[in-house]
């Protein structure tokens, strides 16, 4: 019953906000809150109202590996935002062409997809955050998340994924949507396994701090008298 249901989620999620808020720090129990709150106020009411469920599902779905990293450093920084902007981007690619096999059960669901109502829109984004996965990889070395050998190592991959979205987008068929579908399974946790191996250190994150401060202290002795 609906009753019922309610009951065991907040008897999951009540304790849960609990755990993390003061297990690990009040930013990963808020983050986790807001998200709790995200996907049962606004992402599930929006599935029978707006094509709009699917950007605000992609929020709820980045949400935890940012927790993941607020849980380990207890700050928002580049480095969790990077992190959410990957998840955000790889679901659009997962999502759309998994909903594309699905048009007819949504449609008798009364569920308001892209796949649905706007099927060339559904490929366009698909393909967009395909390509957008490039451009997130390259960006990690700038924020001193990996070293530069990441976008490099991850280019095959996330070229691979952005080829099979301009096929979705171009033949907008099962056998497209399938490959798609089935390449962002093993996708994701790859390009995350070659980030893991070519993090920035905390060590080399010293060290560049420590020789910034070191400048910075010689600029100061040469200006004062």
């Amino acid at each position: 019953s609906p009753l019922l249901a309610v009951c065991f989620a907040a008897s999951c999620g009540i304790p849960g906000v609990a755990l993390l808020t003061l297990g690990v720090n009040p930013l990963t129990g808020a983050l986790g809150a807001f998200n709790i709150f995200l996907y049962t106020c606004c992402y599930t009411p929006l599935k029978r109202m707006s094509i709009a469920n699917t950007w605000v599902g992609a929020v709820v779905g980045a949400i935890p590996p940012v927790m993941g990293w607020t849980a380990a450093t207890g700050s928002l920084d580049a480095g969790a935002l990077l992190l959410g902007g990957i998840l955000y981007s790889w679901q659009f690619p997962h999502f759309n062409a998994l909903s594309w096999g699905l048009r007819e059960d949504y449609s008798r669901g009364g569920y308001c997809m892209m796949s649905v109502t706007h099927p060339g829109l559904c490929r366009r984004v698909a393909l967009r955050h395909c390509l957008a996965l490039i451009g997130l990889s390259t960006v990690a070395p700038v924020l001193d998340v990996t070293t530069w050998t990441f976008p490099v190592i991850s280019l095959p991959v996330n070229l691979y994924i952005s080829y099979l979205g301009f096929r979705f987008y171009r033949d907008a068929d099962r056998s497209s949507s399938r490959k798609l579908f089935f390449c962002s399974l093993w996708h994701l946790p790859m390009l995350l396994l070659v980030m893991f191996t070519c993090k920035k250190s905390v060590l080399e994150k010293e060290d560049k701090g420590d020789l910034l401060g070191e400048s910075h202290g010689r600029a100061m002795e040469i200006r004062l008298p």
